[in-house]
């Protein structure tokens, strides 16, 4: 019989489109994930929360990967501060499924984000199975780097993430970085901590016949001056440091005017509903509404043409655990401008694939893209190195170090061995 991994993801489902709400690189993540893992003999079951009425039980997303549906009383949308109420009854939803399976059916649960590891925490006790967890995103981290605007993350998501630090077996970090901040700020044990670098699906995201053909298919103008933002439309993501770039870029060079055009491809994100409304009158009290354009996500099968027609992708986050969106526009040929913060510094070889960037002025940001764009040559140095960059990256090493690290759990004495379902 397949090892099988019950895989915790319920605040968003991974059959939702991402850059919209609370979908993001994470539901990238845990599918592509799943998917090279079980390419090498695992089964996955990702457990999702049915937020709406009539879903099926189960959605087979590729060969030996299923998405199930956690039912609860609450078949509506929830925020995300309002989904630690239903831990209970989703705890309750996944025994009553497991009730129907042999009791060595799973060999391990893996949550993501913290309310998937509160959760695990609650299977974890009830079944024996040892959880593993990758945070994706900290408070206390975000906390230290506020966007203006945005809301800090509350206590009680800090103080859940303690309680599933301490009950966790083994803790995933996407970077050194992250992993030091689980051990600084979380007081996790050094040695349950493992670093696993997210990867980039490499036949996907890939030059292609390159940024003319791209265009033409796109109808974007051959000597465009293009800009991409890609990502969930919030504070956090610094769409408004690019937007205020603009800006300040055309006050030093108005000639740019003619062919600059800065795309933010996204949707709304949580209770921020109403930033991209805000985000076009910001564009439009600074007198650069005419060269920013907002886009609704795309495809994935679509988002390659669009990182390819970019001359920069750029990534104003303020805090990020990895930075995905980087490592596709890089495989896709196109250089990164970035913020020099977290999982970011390894995503982007500064100097080589991209440009980091300290703090979030628009002074700074406007001088590294003026720079870039007024410098072909030095782009097309970087499209070479950014290819070769994200060429090291690829899932299938991430599935397999997780898979590591599933096995290292499963071999320690301490852990109760395989599944003891009742």
């Amino acid at each position: 019989m397949k090892p099988r991994i019950a895989t915790l993801m319920v605040h968003t489902s991974p059959l939702e489109q991402a850059g919209v709400g609370d979908a993001g690189g994470m539901n990238v993540y845990v599918v592509e994930n799943a998917m090279k893992m079980a390419a090498q003999g695992v089964e996955v079951d990702i457990f999702t929360r049915a937020a709406t009425p009539g879903l099926p039980e189960s959605v087979a997303i590729a060969d030996g990967v299923t998405v199930r549906h956690l039912e609860t009383k609450t078949l509506q949308p929830l925020s995300k501060e309002e989904l630690p109420s239903q831990i209970s009854a989703l705890t309750s939803s996944f025994m009553h499924f497991a009730e129907s399976k042999p009791t060595d059916y799973y060999n391990i649960l893996h949550s993501h984000y913290w309310i998937s590891g509160q959760l695990g925490w609650m299977i974890s006790e009830r079944t024996g199975l040892p959880l593993v967890h990758t945070m994706h995103t900290m408070a206390k981290v975000k906390n230290l780097a506020l966007a203006d605007g945005d809301k800090p993350e509350p206590l009680t998501r800090a103080i859940g993430e303690e309680q599933v630090v301490a009950a966790a077996s083994a803790l995933i970090a996407n970077t050194d970085a992250e992993a030091a901040s689980l051990v600084s700020l979380y007081n996790a044990c050094p040695d349950r901590v493992h670093v696993v670098t997210p990867g980039v699906d490499l036949q996907r995201f890939t030059p292609g016949t390159g940024k003319s053909d791209a265009r033409k298919e796109l109808n974007i103008a051959p000597d465009a001056l293009m800009l991409a933002f890609v990502g969930r439309i919030q504070p956090h993501k610094g769409p408004e440091v690019l937007i205020r770039s603009v800006a300040e870029a055309l006050v030093h060079s108005p000639f740019l005017r003619a062919k600059l055009a800065l795309v933010i491809m996204g949707g709304a994100s949580g209770s921020g509903a109403s930033e991209p409304e805000r985000l076009k009158a910001l564009a439009k009290f600074l007198g650069v509404d005419d060269v920013v354009h907002f886009m609704d996500p795309v495809s994935r099968d679509l988002l390659p043409l669009w990182y390819r027609a970019a001359d920069l992708v750029c990534v104003p986050s303020y805090s990020e655990s990895f930075g995905l969106v980087a490592l596709e526009a890089q495989a896709c040929g196109t250089p990164v401008v970035a913020s020099a913060v977290g999982g970011l510094r390894t995503a982007v070889a500064d100097g080589i694939s991209g440009s980091l960037v300290d703090g979030h002025d628009p002074k700074a940001w406007s001088a590294v893209i003026s720079r870039l764009l007024a410098e072909p040559a030095r782009r097309l140095l970087l499209s070479l190195g950014a290819i070769d960059h994200a060429s090291h990256f690829g899932w299938e090493r991430t599935a397999r170090n997780t898979l590591d690290v599933y096995d290292q759990v499963l071999s320690d004495p301490k852990q109760i061995p395989l599944s003891v379902v009742q």
